[in-house]
């Protein structure tokens, strides 16, 4: 699905492309950070291929003397060299003291023949930087289509290998830009779009998401690589939320009009309509729901939590009961780094299929900003991306295990009402679009 793509984006990018076509001698342009100085290494330290969670498991002292031996290295193989940031082709790899989020990511590159390098996100492996030629001696491994895929995706997975071969010759310089909201990553290399919206898989372990923050790295190995003009740009949330749901929007279909409960039903009376938003009164609940039922779905929508705040999307719900147990499932919506959620089962976290099967956390945007999720329903299988991030994808009938040993009739309910299972707290939903998978 290609959602960075849209007719909107295409305008800003080339607007962007015009104001960074002067953008040398490592100035960034409005609203960008220069990563690189042009003149020491400032900002930046050494680590090698090494997986983050052994270094967040190290103790202070660890970490001190661990970065002092790479810190050594560095001062081997990396130099400043007339505004160029120069590797010799081996050590470690430099790498930002600040950890980023959501990003617009520029770097300038020059390479020599069969070199190969690359650009960890998120201290991940990586958008790759390598010798396209035939004499490179690559060609068995994807070398043939050129730089900038998400070489360490699994095979056949999107991203994995570019879309066109965008490499200029040995001795010119390559410019990268990088978006990256949660795992969707978008690479343009030379102006041309190689990487179209994939998602950056973890190398370090495939079942997780990507981590939620990380540094950047520049990789170099095999040759000398030259690099300049490294910029980049925080996203707020609402441009990643906007990012994530444009584009790819063929056959979704609103179904909450910002205004009133027109094609709502259930205790209404406890709910509001508050600045385009169904809001949960204080003190009240129940689940309200959509009129049409559905089968196979993808729901998108925005929602925003309270401190505390709890609430539940109702999948498949009968249209009364509880959506958890008489339902496919409730989703839960809720503020899981509360203090008071501290000693929840992990079925009960933020996308989890309630007492059946818990979602990966930490992916939540803070409290009081608007997160954007997707929710793909299809037979028994229920994928949830938040905020850019795959933090479950589960088939229900498979479950056997059920929090507190309480069964889940409804699991297996093929059609049902969407809806909002509110639990007292005011939890907003705003731009709820649906999308049918097929009619049966």
């Amino acid at each position: 699905m290609a959602r960075f793509a849209g007719l909107a984006f295409a305008v800003v990018w080339c607007v962007l492309v015009t104001n960074a076509a002067g953008q040398e001698e490592n100035k960034p342009p409005e609203g960008f950070v220069a990563l690189f100085n042009g003149t020491d290494l400032t900002g930046w330290y050494g680590l090698g291929h090494f997986d983050p969670r052994k270094l967040w498991a190290m103790t202070d002292e660890e970490r001190a003397a661990k970065r002092e031996a790479d810190m050594a290295d560095v001062r081997a193989h990396w130099r400043v060299e007339n505004g160029d940031l120069v590797n010799d082709g081996h050590g470690v790899y430099l790498t930002t003291d600040r950890e980023f989020r959501d990003f617009e990511l520029w770097i300038d590159y020059k390479t020599v023949a069969k070199a190969d390098s690359g650009v960890y996100l998120k201290a991940t492996p990586q958008v790759q930087i390598w010798d396209y030629t035939e004499e490179g001696g690559k060609w068995k491994i994807g070398a043939d289509k050129g730089s900038g895929g998400l070489w360490n995706n699994s095979a056949g997975a999107p991203g994995k290998d570019p879309l066109v071969l965008a490499d200029k010759p040995f001795g010119q310089w390559n410019r990268l830009r990088i978006l990256q909201v949660g795992a969707r990553t978008t690479v343009y290399l030379n102006d041309k779009l190689v990487v179209d919206n994939a998602v950056m898989e973890n190398f370090w372990d495939r079942r997780a998401p990507l981590f939620p923050q990380g540094p950047i790295q520049l990789q170099t190995h095999g040759g000398e690589i030259r690099w300049k003009n490294i910029f980049l740009r925080e996203i707020p949330a609402d441009e990643a939320n906007r990012m994530l749901a444009g584009g790819g929007g063929e056959g979704f279909q609103s179904v909450f009009n910002g205004k009133d409960f027109t094609g709502w039903a259930g205790p209404v009376e406890n709910y509001e309509i508050r600045d385009g938003a169904i809001v949960c009164k204080p003190g009240k609940g129940g689940t309200i729901y959509t009129k049409d039922e559905y089968d196979d779905f993808v729901v998108r929508l925005e929602f925003k939590l309270p401190p505390g705040g709890n609430n539940g999307l109702a999948i498949r719900y009968p249209g009364s009961g509880d959506t958890a147990y008489q339902g496919m499932c409730e989703l839960q919506v809720i503020d899981s780094e509360h203090p008071k959620y501290a000693t929840l089962d992990a079925r009960q976290y933020h996308g989890s299929v309630y007492g059946m099967v818990p979602a990966h956390r930490g992916f939540l945007r803070p409290t009081g900003e608007w997160n954007f999720q997707e929710v793909t329903v299809q037979g028994p299988q229920i994928k949830v991306e938040l905020n850019g991030n795959v933090i479950l994808d589960a088939d229900v009938s498979q479950v056997k295990e059920f929090m507190g040993n309480r069964p889940h009739p409804g699991k297996d309910r093929t059609q049902g009402y969407l809806g909002f299972a509110g639990h007292s707290d005011p939890v907003e939903f705003r731009n709820v679009q649906i999308k049918r998978l097929g009619e049966k």
